[in-house]
């Protein structure tokens, strides 16, 4: 079936968060690829300490912290160096499977959103710079919640701004414990394993897996046959 409402998580689903370390490899040196993960999983453990502890900062700065974390254990970079990846994760790629699947969405008749950790500026910043934007009817911020995932407030929000029961939700993310959370809200989840990791939580599955979104378009055509 086609669903009402398809919802993207923004970070390692539509945007690609090692881009920024990317572009300025060549600037921070052999230890650029650890400093992409160890940035990463600080950011999102930054996330859960602080949802947890009710002391919400915003996803911006979170990952300010996160990078000089992950400066100070790895490679003591410059502050203007900081800045320009700062500036950089504003304006992550998109991964190439992105808008021919929300094409192909909309083809079909359904409506899209974000659903994403990211403050509603940093989102707005990143769609418009991967051209984007036009394609998403609702980008929904935590911010809007003062939460991050994978707390249930976070995901009410969709039904909230979008008028729809979880019945009508198609959510898709890379992130294994985003799709865990969702799926323990009620929503039908496709797991999009990007960088093909073992499942986790296997009491809250997914209802499909895919390397790419590739899986979402496959799911519209078997629809409609």
């Amino acid at each position: 079936m086609v669903y009402p409402l398809y919802v993207f998580d923004a970070y390692g689903t539509v945007l690609d968060v090692h881009g920024a370390v990317a572009r300025y490899s060549a600037d921070i040196g052999p230890q650029a690829q650890a400093l992409s993960t160890l940035w990463r999983t600080k950011q999102l453990e930054y996330t859960w300490v602080r949802t947890l502890a009710q002391r919400y900062q915003d996803f911006y700065a979170l990952t300010r912290q996160a990078l000089d974390f992950a400066c100070a254990q790895l490679v003591p970079l410059p502050e203007d160096l900081r800045l320009k990846l700062m500036r950089a994760y504003e304006e992550l790629p998109a991964y190439d499977d992105v808008l021919p699947t929300l094409r192909a969405l909309k083809a079909a008749g359904a409506r899209t959103a974000i659903l994403s950790n990211g403050t509603s500026s940093m989102l707005a910043t990143a769609l418009h710079a991967s051209g984007l934007a036009p394609w998403f009817d609702k980008v929904l911020s935590v911010d809007q919640c003062a939460q991050f995932k994978t707390s249930p407030a976070v995901y009410q929000l969709v039904l909230d701004e979008c008028q729809v029961t979880t019945k009508d939700v198609s959510f898709q993310s890379s992130n294994r414990w985003d799709v865990a959370g969702a799926q323990a809200f009620g929503f039908r989840c496709l797991w999009i394993n990007r960088t093909h990791q073992p499942d986790e939580y296997r009491d809250l599955s997914p209802d499909g897996e895919g390397h790419d979104l590739n899986i979402v378009v496959s799911d519209l055509s078997a629809s409609k046959k």
